[in-house]
């Protein structure tokens, strides 16, 4: 494998172990000419899964999206990368387990807005504010009475 750092083409491998559950190889690496270490990971190929946004047009999954709208709404909140990672995870192996070849951008908003519930609620409004197109503040107020409600529901 080729060093990120001086191009080299190839490296020993240090360390090797699974994870992701079992979904992927982790392997630790030094450059044979700068000495440097890398990580890599080797994983399966998958189908590639389509997402249909909201005005038809269809485009591959991208996990990095999803990502980077929950590392926003989660800023500055007490909230590790790892549950951040574990979340993202956790909503593309629905997906892909669902086995449709296609989802809606809604779908996965709700796959994520569900979780980020249960992870932080002040995470999930701020995500809300974005995926519902918040344009006032009637309906952050209505999305914190539903949190609230629903809040206290669980804890009946």
């Amino acid at each position: 494998m080729r060093c990120p750092y001086c191009q080299f083409p190839d490296s020993k491998v240090l360390d090797s172990r699974p994870a992701h559950d079992g979904q992927e190889i982790r392997r630790r690496r030094e450059c044979l000419a700068c000495h440097r270490r890398f990580t890599s990971y080797e994983r399966i190929e998958d189908l590639p899964l389509w997402i249909i946004k909201k005005s038809g047009q269809r485009e591959a999954f991208d996990r990095g999206k999803i990502l980077k709208g929950i590392m926003t709404a989660c800023e500055k909140r007490p909230i590790a990368l790892e549950q951040v990672e574990n979340l993202v995870e956790d909503v593309e192996r629905v997906l892909k387990d669902g086995h449709p070849r296609e989802v809606s951008t809604r779908q996965i908003g709700e796959l994520v807005m569900e979780r980020l519930q249960q992870l932080d609620e002040v995470a999930y409004v701020r995500f809300a504010s974005v995926y519902r197109q918040f344009t006032d503040i009637e309906g952050f107020r209505q999305e914190l009475e539903r949190l609230i409600h629903a809040t206290r529901d669980d804890q009946s």
